[in-house]
């Protein structure tokens, strides 16, 4: 796979070259932006425009966002979005760990941009989209459900970019499926986040912290338990078509 003298991969040495983090990092800013846009917009257009857009259309929107930028941008910079597939990756040894602040720092950047416009554009209405647990919901089973699913959104993630699976480009589809699907049972639940800076965002712009240690536990938990799953499901091996979807460049 394209070796170069020293045996190191060219798309390796390519991605180990911090000329490209600007380009890479505006990658993953303008991906969370256009995310968090679509999974806080639904609700803060529905407060704007006093129309019912319907919890289907709010959950399956982020859904096909991810989906999109999956394809769109994938090879740039890995397209990861959230901050605990950033982490997955890195336990995974897909991720190099020196990579990872400046990923956290862009995707929360552009979770924070997305709602800033938000405020713009339309007021503090729809608390800016911000994730809640529902009526009647504590914080420990919010907490408990955004581990669940990102369990098996990370475990999506990383499994689909596996050699063993070797599903390329329908890796997008299955990521930004099981958004939505998770979406569509449990949004009532938790708002059904597994992102912590999908929901750092909406609750910065509005100086509103009150749940947001449901959704840094919860993911987190979940991603380390999905690193662990893929521990036990592939073993240790070095995985060099995760390494490439990982850090972009992949075919």
């Amino acid at each position: 796979m394209w070796l170069m003298d020293d045996e190191e991969p060219q798309w390796l040495r390519g991605f180990l070259d911090k000329r490209e983090d600007g380009r890479r990092l505006s990658s993953e800013l303008f991906g969370t932006f256009l995310l968090v846009l679509a999974g806080a917009g639904g609700t803060v257009v529905a407060a704007a425009a006093h129309v019912e857009i319907g919890r289907s259309a709010e959950v399956v929107a982020p859904g096909l966002t991810v989906l999109a930028v999956i394809l769109f941008m994938g090879k740039v910079s890995g397209a990861h979005l959230n901050p605990v597939v950033t982490l997955a990756f890195g336990l995974r040894r897909d991720f190099p760990w020196r990579r990872v602040p400046g990923y956290v720092a862009a995707q929360l950047g552009g979770a924070v941009l997305a709602c800033v416009f938000l405020r713009v554009t339309f007021g503090s209405v729809g608390h800016l989209g911000a994730t809640l647990p529902g009526a009647g919901i504590t914080d420990l089973q919010a907490t408990a459900i955004e581990a669940v699913l990102t369990l098996g959104l990370v475990s999506t993630i990383l499994g689909s970019a596996s050699g063993a699976q070797n599903v390329g480009p329908l890796s997008a589809v299955a990521v930004g499926g099981y958004i939505s699907l998770a979406g569509l049972w449990s949004s009532p639940i938790s708002g059904a986040s597994m992102n912590p800076a999908r929901s750092f965002g909406p609750d910065l712009v509005l100086g509103q912290f009150s749940h947001f240690g449901d959704y840094v536990v919860g993911p987190l938990v979940g991603a380390v338990l999905a690193a662990g799953a893929a521990f036990v499901l592939r073993g240790p091996r070095l995985d060099p078509q995760a390494e490439e979807a990982a850090q972009g460049l992949s075919d």
